[in-house]
């Protein structure tokens, strides 16, 4: 049996998956209405941590914050069985993801961490990429479960490194969409049109990821929030958040990073514009206004 802990926006639709794929799955959240849900879509509701824990081979974790996972983990090592696998896929600080592992490892039980990229729509689908930190034996333990999950598992060392895998990909991804939406700024002005832009780009050395799945004007990609009025399938709130884990994980390591600063900044004078909602690719708005444009 899996224990599932955390429901929302990414968890829900990861548990259901699960389901899908054959395995029993107990699910808890704080809200109801996430557990509600995730039962419709096969996942067996839990009241609590502790039940959702107790009995299961593995507890899979999708959670907000740091504080949330250590508090979660305080529960968990303490009821989970003695041969239980935790599994974190939430995006964390690295100090707290490092915490976490460590009071698995005091109270004997094995752990993995193994963010995610691939987003609400990659949940979904079932094409998540896991970032995987944690001893070998773990990680291949958890290997079926994950590829229920996503498509892709990538471990990339030992506690930890999943998460820090996690926090450099999203520093890019946020720099890259802040590139975009100047280059399409620009462009407008320039008098190209949004296709044949994206069309230079997407063949030359400007391609990128974000480009040819998020690109942030409507048209050239059709899944594209920009075609959708910006509705978040990664919202601008929780690009933020990742690139605060980067400039912080920076901090702590002494190392320069002053396009993620500025990629940061930008992307807190944005939610500061009540935006946070959006999807990140909205901010394109914020290059406009700033640049005297609709």
């Amino acid at each position: 049996m899996i224990g599932f802990i955390g429901l929302g926006n990414m968890g829900g639709p990861m548990a259901a998956n699960l389901a899908m794929a054959g395995h029993e799955v107990l699910g808890f959240d704080v809200t109801a209405a996430a557990v509600d849900r995730a039962a419709a879509a096969g996942v067996s509701a839990a009241r609590s941590i502790e039940e959702a824990a107790a009995e299961a081979d593995i507890v899979v974790t999708m959670l907000p914050s740091g504080s949330h996972l250590v508090s979660v983990y305080e529960t968990l090592v303490a009821v989970a069985r003695p041969d239980a696998l935790l599994i974190d896929c939430s995006t964390v600080d690295v100090a707290s993801c490092v915490r976490a592992h460590e009071m698995a490892r005091a109270n004997g039980l094995a752990s993995i961490d193994a963010p995610v990229s691939g987003g609400v729509s990659g949940a979904a689908a079932a094409t998540l990429t896991f970032m995987v930190g944690g001893d070998e034996a773990a990680v291949e333990r958890a290997r079926p479960a994950l590829e229920a999950m996503g498509r892709r598992v990538v471990h990339c060392g030992v506690a930890g490194a999943g998460q820090a895998a996690k926090t450099c990909n999203n520093m890019v991804l946020g720099i890259s969409m802040i590139a975009l939406a100047e280059a399409f700024t620009l462009g407008e002005r320039l008098n190209l049109s949004h296709q044949a832009l994206f069309d230079v780009l997407s063949t030359s050395s400007g391609q990128c990821w974000a480009l040819v799945n998020h690109c942030p004007v409507p048209g050239p990609v059709p899944a594209s929030a920009a075609n959708h009025g910006f509705r978040p399938g990664f919202a601008a709130a929780l690009m933020l958040k990742d690139l605060r884990l980067a400039r912080d994980a920076a901090d702590a390591a002494g190392v320069d990073i002053p396009l993620g600063r500025q990629a940061a900044g930008l992307y807190e004078q944005f939610n500061a514009l009540d935006e946070e909602g959006l999807d990140y690719a909205a901010i394109i708005k914020l290059v406009r206004e700033r640049s005297g444009m609709k």
